[in-house]
């Protein structure tokens, strides 16, 4: 009678033991590729928060004053500047809001709108192709009016609307309120894109 040899229990198969192999180092590939993402996304988000700090702020537009040109609901990137000319976007703080208006006059230059709502700075008349109403209203200045130092007259876009550097209300906005020029759409994705702000 031949004996059948007997497979000493408790030893893992070859088979066994290749498969534990590679599970465990599966395991240290996945705490590998864990760790890694970890820091891209910890290193991204420190960029990110550093870059707006420092250099453009993301913000969403809300009301009418700025149409066509800007919709509510869209979203905007602004960079941190304080160098503007005649027709640039600027967004800036006001009564814990953010407003984008128009600047139409930096600090010194005279700004005169008549009874049509055409506008002129330094006697020259301004060309607007972004607006679709002209109007003097809402207004309460007397022009000609000279822009202060360390100051910009804004407009919004949609003037009959738009309470702005024509209101003492809102008044010229300072160098403290800035947050920087308007440059990008980035939502609504259909019109992503430069903003063509002259």
């Amino acid at each position: 009678m031949s004996k059948k040899k007997k497979e000493p229990q408790g030893r893992p198969t070859l088979d066994e033991l290749k498969s534990e192999l590679k599970r465990e180092n599966n395991k240290k590939e996945y705490k590998k590729v864990l760790r890694n993402s970890i820091i891209v996304v910890v290193v991204v988000a420190a960029l990110a928060v550093l870059v707006s700090s420092f250099y453009v702020t993301a913000l969403k537009v809300t009301g009418d004053s700025m149409t066509p040109t800007l919709e509510t609901g869209q979203i905007v990137i602004a960079s941190n500047s304080t160098v503007f000319e005649t027709g640039d976007l600027l967004a800036f703080y006001y009564n814990n809001k953010v407003l984008v208006k128009r600047v139409i006059g930096s600090p010194g230059d005279w700004v005169t709108i008549d009874d049509a709502g055409n506008v002129m700075v330094n006697g020259v008349l301004i060309d607007e192709p972004y607006i679709t109403d002209k109007s003097l209203e809402p207004t309460d200045l007397e022009f000609p009016y000279q822009v202060p130092e360390n100051r910009w007259f804004v407009l919004g876009d949609h003037r009959s609307v738009s309470i702005d550097s024509r209101s003492s209300v809102i008044g010229c906005v300072t160098r403290e309120q800035l947050i920087g020029r308007v440059m990008f759409r980035v939502f609504p994705f259909d019109a992503f894109g430069v903003i063509q702000d002259r």
